[in-house]
């Protein structure tokens, strides 16, 4: 990745954070290593890029959203987006009627073809689109296409223990170290029942679930950018490629392979 870059911050004060429509098209180009800054905006997002994969914190989450995904964040939920890759983000503000149609908490969503169309199909609207037009028809489907969209784990828990923060800095670091819960509690400093429970207090998962979340949504992210499956096996840690490909498949629905591919498609 190229050395990290600050862009200038999305501001909440936007036109699709303002016109009078249900929902109103966003498109912006960023360089590897782009960033923002945390900010928060009035209307529910739905945050998708057509190329690239975009890294999304908000206060307790770290989500890997690559193509073919995108990411619901609700109305006032502050975040940050660092941009893997040159990202073409095409996202959606969606004023709070509308927003009911997507899920009440941030969750990464399955985009299908039909609604990555529409997507990009909204986003070449003016924000004041006419309601009895083209853009009224489009509004209308893509809210289907969101209410009924699948989601996916492709959130991680973020913990804020000092020793669990050492611990998950050290994996984003190196997603394929393979210390014990013994091991990495002699690494920060802690006991191993201690960890034990620091982990399902604040992440809801044992060390082994949290670590196997982290690894798959790191190498969602590897195949994206066009590494081979094995590849990214290796890159997060399993020495096996079909046990690989049995837990990718079970988490996400689709086989690494695939999921590089649509990485690797054409926005």
């Amino acid at each position: 990745m190229s050395p990290s870059r600050q862009v200038v911050p999305i501001r909440q004060d936007l036109p699709q954070d303002e016109v009078d429509r249900p929902l109103a098209g966003f498109r912006r180009d960023y360089a590897d290593g782009d960033t923002t800054i945390v900010h928060a905006h009035r209307r529910a997002q739905l945050i998708y890029a057509t190329h690239g994969v975009m890294r999304i914190a908000t206060d307790n989450t770290a989500y890997v959203v690559p193509p073919g995904r995108a990411l619901w964040v609700p109305g006032g939920t502050p975040h940050s987006v660092a941009m893997q890759g040159e990202v073409a983000m095409r996202a959606l503000f969606l004023r709070g009627d509308a927003a009911r149609a997507g899920p009440p908490a941030v969750a990464v969503l399955v985009v299908p073809p039909l609604l990555r169309e529409l997507i990009l199909a909204a986003c070449d609207e003016p924000p004041d689109w006419d309601p009895r037009g083209r853009g009224g028809h489009l509004a209308a489907l893509i809210l289907d296409e969101i209410a009924h969209a699948p989601t996916l784990p492709l959130g991680v828990p973020q913990p804020r223990d000092p020793r669990l923060l050492r611990l998950a800095e050290a994996l984003r670091a190196d997603p394929a170290r393979d210390l014990s819960l013994e091991g990495w509690a002699e690494a920060v400093g802690a006991s191993p029942r201690t960890l034990s429970r620091l982990f399902r207090a604040e992440t809801g998962m044992s060390f082994a679930q949290w670590r196997q979340q982290w690894r798959l949504a790191e190498a969602a992210a590897l195949l994206a950018r066009g590494l081979a499956p094995a590849q990214a096996a290796a890159a997060v840690g399993y020495a096996s490629a079909p046990a690989f490909g049995a837990a990718y498949r079970a988490a996400f629905g689709l086989t690494p392979g695939a999921a590089r591919r649509k990485g690797l498609a054409p926005g």
